[in-house]
């Protein structure tokens, strides 16, 4: 069963499906019974992924809509048959090509640089990822990969014992990240993890040989060969060469759309505030036993504004709207211009002609008398 509250996070929700509670089933990566869950922290109230392992509980952050490597490119049993049906003498069917049965090298190399550039990462501050495995990089968009459970192994191998230091085993565990890293990529340009086992290696290189280039088939026979010497993930860069900027120009590419949808929701934040302060004025029933505050004084003009932007008619008496019109209006209210504007009673016995400047001095000035008996009715309960 899920349990209701683990520590500070509540509203747990299964993102993996739980084993039958009569069957032990280990994870293949940790060797553990885990599970795991979406919840909401209780003191920040966002959610995070939290990672059950035995009696451990490891939380990380939450992409929506995320999925791994694994479910969006390993997914298709079908995607083996060049392999499984090879070993006897079945396969009569074209070669599996790009864009046809095979991701295309353009979406490999994106992978690549991402991978490589978190191994950098974590390689740079001492450290090992140990978990670069299809089930544990998360695709979120189109492209943009995260890998998942960093640091699960450093605390379930942990030893406290004074001879043992954490450290000593470190480069070993980085030469086992670039294998890793080496057996992704090649699983991802055969699209199919069978082409990783050992005794499918040869005709999976010679799909790499056939269908990339070579610097792909030459990346992943350096990180699959054993060398003499300790490698290092920077040893990589020259084979990426120019196609890192592919990369950086994606991503600033990706940055300027993303900042601006920012800049429209700053802007849509900032009229929001203004209609939320204007609301909060008209029509209010009463305020300090006056039942007419907002029919009189400063707040009648600003009754008369808000039917200026919402309340238009045509010359038939049919509702006009245009939303132009309110977001026009609005942001010379915000800035205050010295436009002058006409504001009709709705017995259209009266007509007052103000400026926005002067419509912003007495929006400013209501719903700061307003704000003020706030505060100080909550000073008195206090």
């Amino acid at each position: 069963a899920v349990p209701t509250e683990v520590d500070s996070y509540h509203s747990l929700f299964p993102l993996e499906p739980l084993p039958p509670p009569n069957r032990i089933q280990k994870s293949s990566n940790f060797g553990y019974i885990t599970s795991c869950y979406k919840a909401v922290n209780s003191k920040d109230d966002l959610p995070y992924c939290l990672r059950r392992i035995h009696a451990l509980v490891f939380a990380y952050d939450f992409h929506a809509g995320g999925e791994t490597v694994m479910s969006r490119h390993f997914n298709d049993p079908n995607a083996d048959a060049y392999f499984t049906k090879r070993k006897w003498g079945q396969h009569d069917g074209p070669l599996p090509r790009q864009h046809a049965g095979l991701l295309p090298e353009s979406l490999i190399w994106a992978y690549i640089v991402q991978l490589s550039s978190a191994l950098r990462t974590i390689h740079t501050a001492g450290l090992a990822c140990r978990v670069m495995d299809p089930t544990k990089i998360l695709i979120t968009g189109k492209t943009r990969l995260r890998v998942n459970c960093v640091g699960v192994f450093d605390v379930l191998t942990f030893d406290n014992s004074q001879n043992n230091n954490p450290l000593a085993l470190m480069a070993q565990y980085q030469q086992a990240d670039l294998i890793s890293l080496g057996k992704v990529v090649l699983a991802l340009a055969c699209n199919s993890l069978a082409g990783i086992q050992r005794e499918n290696l040869q005709k999976a290189m010679e799909l790499v040989t056939i269908n990339y280039s070579s610097d792909l088939k030459n990346l992943i026979l350096y990180l699959l060969t054993d060398q003499n010497r300790m490698r290092s993930v920077n040893d990589i860069m020259p084979m990426i060469g120019a196609r890192f900027y592919t990369q950086l120009d994606a991503a600033q590419m990706r940055n300027d759309v993303i900042e601006e949808d920012l800049a429209k929701e700053v802007q849509n934040g900032r009229l929001f505030r203004l209609l939320a302060k204007l609301g909060t004025i008209n029509e209010r029933p009463e305020f300090q036993k006056d039942p007419t505050w907002s029919e009189t004084g400063d707040r009648y003009l600003l009754k008369l504004f808000r039917d200026h932007l919402f309340h238009q008619v045509t010359e038939a008496g049919a509702p006009w709207i245009d939303l132009s019109h309110i977001i026009s209006c609005l942001n010379k209210l915000d800035a205050g211009v010295p436009e002058k504007i006409s504001l009709i009673s709705r017995d259209e016995k009266s007509v007052l002609v103000v400026t926005y400047s002067d419509l912003k001095r007495c929006f400013e000035n209501t719903f700061q008398e307003l704000m003020a008996a706030a505060n100080k009715n909550e000073r008195g309960s206090s």
